[in-house]
């Protein structure tokens, strides 16, 4: 196989990264695939970050065995899996390292091939998505993807700042070499990736912040993301950012949450293929 150039993961490995993904469960994150999983059934989650989808997905799949997979860099985020797991005293999953470009696993290995919010960050999403289909069981295997689209994120009230920060992460992610707006052309990608388009359905499901607390939360992670993560390195970089625009896009998002009718929601478009 040619060498694939990876893109530049844009949000990085810091733990307030991993704070927030950390927050994602099998039921807010991949409740479209839930219906379609048996006790059984061997599963891999690409892209699996702190592992608590990954962990969550294992409950589903008592008789069966999930694997989670991430980049080699994502030691601390593996670290964070292995020992949720083992919290929750989940046996029947296990974490590995490698590439969704590249996937180190034989034709035809997992029943279901998941990934949540990771086309969005890679190079080449359709090479992605014919390694998800590659070894995905055939006469039945699934593909599952869950995509991102920054450009669809709504938010009220229209605090200044914040769409200028928006402007700016999708200028930073595009210059790592990704497509932030990934949701709407999850389809697309499908198509690219050789996938008939009777063999796959799509929908949408969506997370809302808007209770005090969650604003709280919400606003305080990205503040700090702006700021403390990989973002703000490959930001600066790219000569896209200095550090009065990284803290004046974290101050944007401070006001935002100190908002009394402060709301926000993200919409993740959602793929079931059937190999």
């Amino acid at each position: 196989m040619p060498q694939i150039e990876e893109a530049e993961y844009t949000h990085g490995h810091h733990e307030s990264v991993l704070r927030s993904h950390a927050w994602r469960t099998a039921k807010n994150s991949a409740a479209y695939l839930l219906p379609h999983l048996q006790p059984d059934m061997t599963l891999l989650d690409i892209g699996c970050g702190p592992g608590t989808i990954t962990v969550d997905l294992a409950t589903y799949l008592p008789v069966g065995h999930v694997t989670g997979l991430d980049i080699p860099s994502a030691t601390a985020a593996l670290e964070h899996a292995r020992a949720h797991a083992a919290e929750r005293g989940v046996a029947n999953v296990s974490f590995t390292t490698g590439s969704g470009l590249a996937l180190p696993f034989p034709d035809g290995s997992f029943d279901v091939v998941h990934a949540h919010q990771v086309l969005q960050h890679v190079s080449d999403p359709a090479q992605m998505l014919r390694e998800m289909r590659r070894v995905a069981k055939p006469g039945g295997g699934i593909v599952a993807a869950r995509v991102g689209d920054v450009s669809a994120m709504l938010w009220y009230p229209d605090v200044p700042g914040l769409e200028e920060w928006r402007e700016g992460y999708l200028a930073v992610a595009r210059a790592n070499g990704a497509e932030p707006d990934g949701g709407r052309r999850l389809h697309v990608w499908a198509k690219q990736a050789g996938y008939p388009k009777e063999s796959f359905t799509l929908s949408v499901g969506s997370w809302c912040y808007y209770t005090e607390e969650e604003r709280a939360w919400w606003s305080k992670l990205w503040a700090e993301r702006t700021l403390a993560s990989h973002f703000a390195v490959s930001a600066k970089k790219h000569g896209i950012y200095d550090d009065e625009r990284l803290e004046r896009d974290a101050d944007a998002w401070r006001r935002w949450g100190a908002e009394e009718d402060g709301w926000f929601t993200l919409m993740g478009v959602e793929m079931i293929a059937r190999v």
